[in-house]
């Protein structure tokens, strides 16, 4: 009776060429099949997670070009906007310096031939945008036509923001040139002043 443990005997040269050569080189297929498995497999992994980094960062990049671009418009933007808001507060002194203006007016009026009788201040009206003030005066001056329309030049030359409304002629003689005639002239005046940091609004 035969056993079953009897082992088996494979002579390699009785086997075909094929075979042989399939046998040889199986040792290396199950070498590179391991090696892909073992260390490529998983390398590949770490690369497709390091390109979505990549890819990631390459955004990020991407926005933060555009943000910086974006900052040097605003940044042009907002000392144009800087340069313009001091433009705007040589045109309105702070709240002090309005008498020395009101004493430039004074000046104006007189170089320009009117005779002042009357000068009486008002009191100040905050703008309903809360960041002046309106300074207005009512003024009495006598001169002819001519006198008061080179005034009220003057005044649009000044590096001052002023206003000039309710004006009332009176004293004009018929038969007379009025443009030679000496009238009164009843006006208010209006100066403007920055109201100051922290007042504004309230």
């Amino acid at each position: 009776m035969a056993t079953l443990n009897a082992p088996i005997k494979l002579d390699v040269k009785n086997l075909p060429g094929y075979a042989r050569a399939i046998i040889a080189v199986l040792p290396a297929i199950i070498i590179l099949v391991a090696a892909v498995v073992i260390f490529i497999m998983p390398k590949q992994k770490e690369i497709k997670a390091l390109d979505a980094q990549v890819d990631t960062q390459n955004n990020k990049i991407a926005e933060s070009q555009a943000k910086v671009a974006k900052l040097d418009i605003l940044m042009r933007e907002n000392q144009k906007l800087a340069e313009r808001l001091n433009e705007l507060k040589e045109l309105l002194p702070v709240e002090k310096d309005v008498s020395g203006l009101l004493k430039q007016i004074s000046d104006l009026s007189i170089a320009s031939g009117l005779d002042v009788k009357s000068w009486r201040p008002k009191p100040k009206v905050k703008h309903p945008s809360g960041i002046i003030f309106e300074i207005p005066s009512d003024i009495i001056v006598s001169g002819t036509y001519h006198d008061f329309l080179s005034f009220l030049a003057g005044l649009t030359k000044l590096p001052r923001i002023v206003n000039v409304n309710t004006i009332r002629l009176s004293g004009a003689k018929k038969g007379r040139d009025p443009a030679n005639t000496v009238l009164d002239i009843t006006f208010t005046l209006s100066a403007f002043s920055s109201v100051p940091e922290g007042a504004a609004g309230k």
